[in-house]
């Protein structure tokens, strides 16, 4: 367990704190400190602490751009906005290392020839999630996706599984897409729904909207 990654977590322990922190990086684009305290139900100066807080702590990134169109003498100062920090963090007691096993189990699939059998073991995964008793999105919330809705698809975006995507984004968005074809058969759903479609930052795999529940 790295004690900077346990410090940086414990900052979301305040509960104003995280609902701040929830809504910036669900909205995937840059927030301003009115917005966010409208959509939190609290004071902008007190939007404005959290959020400066969680930018010190590395969660979230600061900027400096312009809320409305209007442009020359009058318009105002660009406004300062924040958004989720590209960051990532692990908390685990004992420490664990995960990642770095994914990254070797990875490699070895590849060098192998063993992306076909990978596929298979993914989609009886996704099978398996769906045993969680929950729709679409629900699975997908409490596995990491965020899913969310944009022009009649469901899109996603986190990717569970960044590291190793990273790192063989072949292989890994390939079995990211049969877990979540894995789903939907499980689900009753047509697999063909889920496909591939990325986008920088984003998971790689988009649902058709009429997939989800």
């Amino acid at each position: 367990m790295s004690g900077d990654d346990l410090d940086t977590v414990a900052v979301l322990h305040d509960p104003v704190r995280r609902a701040v922190y929830d809504y910036v990086a669900s909205r995937g684009q840059d927030v301003g400190r009115n917005e966010a305290a409208e959509a939190v139900g609290v004071q902008r100066t007190l939007a404005a602490f959290h959020l400066d807080r969680l930018v010190e702590a590395g969660l979230l990134e600061a900027g400096f751009r312009r809320l409305t169109e209007r442009t020359g003498p009058g318009s105002g100062r660009p406004a300062k906005v924040y958004r989720r920090a590209p960051g990532e963090w692990q908390v685990s007691v004992p420490a664990r290392d995960y990642r770095t096993l994914a990254l070797v189990l990875a490699e070895a699939v590849e060098l192998l020839g063993g992306d076909e059998r990978a596929e298979q073991a993914a989609r009886r995964a996704g099978a398996r999630f769906a045993e969680e008793g929950e729709d679409l999105a629900g699975v997908l919330r409490r596995r990491g996706y965020e899913p969310y809705e944009e022009d009649g698809r469901v899109r996603l975006r986190n990717c569970p599984f960044h590291v190793p995507a990273e790192e063989h984004p072949l292989l890994v968005c390939s079995v990211n897409l049969e877990l979540c074809r894995g789903l939907l058969d499980a689900l009753g759903r047509d697999p063909s729904a889920a496909g591939l479609d990325p986008r920088p930052g984003e998971c790689c795999v988009a649902f058709s909207k009429n997939n989800e529940d």
